[in-house]
């Protein structure tokens, strides 16, 4: 497993240097994961959640996060109504509220659990409103973006087994055909 491990760490690191190509992410601005470990190593959804694996995401997303200044988030399992563990910092900062819970990998999943033990003061909140993300495995991370998500296509769209969806958010755009959407010098004068 060893092998297949760090060959998967080569494809992820892939994936999140792709998805820097094409999206600047502000410091600060909140990042959340979804991820089936069971699905990089080629099982079924919740069935075979690895620590090895978590971890080895984990270290490549630490590094995304120091490279970028972005708060990382992850969302748990469906057993865990896919609640998000986060820091507490992160959490208080946007006014969310704390549940009492601790994932666990049979409830919460492997990533989760994993990032609840390597974050400082680590929380778990129901939900989160981020500004981009990456689903590993299908996990469906809709509920924790922001309105408007875009998808943003990298070049490698796997990592192991499990299936990479990335995403970005933006404002939504409002009004109608006078609305104007673009900041520019003639936009922003009043004559």
């Amino acid at each position: 497993m060893q092998k297949d491990i760090e060959k998967w760490e080569q494809e992820f690191s892939e994936i999140l240097d792709g998805f820097l190509e094409k999206v600047e992410l502000k410091p600060g601005s909140l990042f959340i994961v979804g991820c089936s470990t069971s699905e990089v190593a080629g099982k079924h959804i919740g069935t075979a959640g690895t620590v090895e694996v978590a971890e080895m995401l984990y270290r490549q997303l630490d590094k995304f996060r120091e490279r970028t200044g972005a708060e990382l988030a992850f969302q748990c399992c469906e057993h865990l109504n896919r609640a998000v563990v986060i820091s507490r910092n992160a959490a208080e900062r946007r006014g969310l509220e704390e549940v009492s819970v601790i994932p666990a990998r049979t409830a919460g999943g492997a990533m989760a659990t994993y990032a609840f033990g390597k974050i400082d003061d680590a929380v778990v909140v129901e939900s989160v409103k981020a500004d981009a993300g990456i689903d590993i495995g299908d996990t469906l991370i809709g509920m924790h973006l922001k309105a408007v998500a875009v998808p943003v296509r990298v070049g490698r769209r796997a990592v192991g087994h499990a299936n990479v969806v990335l995403a970005k958010t933006r404002p939504k755009l409002i009004g109608g055909p006078r609305a104007v959407y673009e900041r520019t010098q003639e936009n922003l004068s009043c004559t």
